[in-house]
């Protein structure tokens, strides 16, 4: 089995992490915006999140030989049925799966949070409190091992985050019902649905929309599959924050599932590998997204169209993009883990910043921001900042585990 051991490889594991956790968000969102339903975008993605975990758990944690107090994926994988009947290791087990389901919990939300408060906003609301909140819990449990001369300063820029991405949302929300209010004030038609003569062929053509415009927000409210016009910006942002406090539990119970800080398994009893622990994580963040998503089929929330398991299976559209999600969120999650498991889990929150990844994306494919107010844009260079700064500061704060197993 793989480890990694160095600082320099928890860095590096780190840092990928946090391009695959950035990237996975902007693609569920750009399938909702073109219309797919969130239930059949999610289901998609459990699936390949799950796959992804088990060659994760077959390949790299099937390297090399086993050894006593750390064995392979599969070596502990029989051995663990042994002793969950015996009761001896079921505990850590229980906790590694509690993670699982708060993470799927946090994914599930932020997958509706995103068409109420913006891609950009969401993800730097909810990586703030999982850092604020669950870089806290990490830190004791992992015995101190990060400089919290370091890494506190670094949790307090992602504080400051939270508030300025809140500023930006409020801002971004102004700058747009202006631009509707000038829309239905002006004697202007919408010249985005008028057809304009092509001269050469004789034929007619439709103008596409500004991003960014008055326009382009209807054109883009007519597309997507969650509609939010007249809808409070507060439901927005508490499906937000809910979606962040669950993300701040999944890191610190994966923690102490896998280093057994509370010893609640019977002494000699080998602690979870990192494989193992990610394996079963994995399994019940898959089976609590089925049974939500499914339920949400035929009893959808927010006005979203009722939908069934067939017409599930036979949505192929946007259905290749969903499994890259899944596979780029489970690449992502493993790394962060093996990051941990290495420098210690509240350096590891440093993958949290991933809003650096999605305001990219944000920007770039979706036009959020476009022809909005200067305070707009000074508050959203701000915040970006903010999440440099804090990047920078939980890396320099990382330790070393000197050992795996206890």
């Amino acid at each position: 089995m793989y480890l990694v051991e160095s600082k320099g490889g928890a860095i590096g594991c780190m840092l990928i992490a946090l391009v695959f956790l950035g990237t996975w968000p902007a693609i569920l969102a750009y399938l909702e915006r073109r219309g797919r339903l969130p239930q059949h975008t999610y289901l998609d993605y459990s699936i390949t999140n799950l796959l992804t975990a088990v060659v994760i758990a077959l390949t790299v944690g099937q390297i090399g030989r086993d050894k006593p107090d750390i064995p392979n994926f599969i070596t502990q994988l029989l051995r663990l049925w042994i002793y969950i009947a015996s009761l001896d290791n079921w505990p850590c087990i229980l906790i590694a799966m509690a993670g699982g389901v708060f993470l799927s919990l946090g994914n599930l939300s932020t997958q509706y949070a995103w068409a109420f408060v913006g891609l950009s906003v969401t993800e730097v609301i909810t990586s703030s409190i999982a850092v604020v909140l669950g870089t806290t819990l990490n830190y004791f449990l992992d015995d101190r091992i990060n400089r919290a001369e370091i890494l506190f300063p670094g949790v307090g820029c992602f504080l400051v985050a939270v508030c300025l991405g809140s500023a930006v949302h409020s801002s971004n929300a102004a700058d747009n019902e202006k631009k509707l209010v000038r829309l239905s004030n002006s004697r202007e038609t919408i010249s985005y649905q008028d057809e304009s003569k092509d001269l050469e062929n004789g034929t007619h053509k439709e103008e596409k929309a500004k991003v960014g415009s008055a326009h382009h927000l209807i054109e883009l409210e007519n597309k997507r599959a969650i509609k939010v016009f007249g809808k409070s910006i507060w439901l927005g942002l508490s499906i937000t924050f809910f979606a962040g406090v669950c993300y701040s539990l999944f890191s610190p119970t994966f923690n102490l599932a896998t280093n057994n800080q509370w010893h609640m398994m019977k002494r000699g009893t080998p602690n979870l590998v990192v494989y193992a622990a990610f394996f079963y994580f994995s399994l019940s963040f898959f089976v609590i997204a089925v049974i939500l998503n499914v339920w949400f089929l035929y009893r959808p929330v927010l006005n979203l169209p009722k939908s069934s398991l067939t017409s599930y299976l036979k949505d192929w559209k946007g259905r290749n993009w969903a499994f890259l999600a899944g596979v780029l969120c489970g690449l992502g999650n493993g790394l962060q883990f093996m990051g941990g498991q290495a420098a210690g889990y509240a350096a590891a929150d440093c993958v949290q910043a991933l809003p650096l990844v999605s305001t990219f994306w944000g920007v770039l494919c979706f036009g959020e921001y476009w022809r909005s107010s200067k305070r707009t844009y000074v508050l959203l260079v701000s915040m970006l900042f903010m999440f440099i700064v804090a990047v920078a500061v939980l890396i320099a704060s990382s330790g070393h585990r000197k050992v795996y197993s206890r």
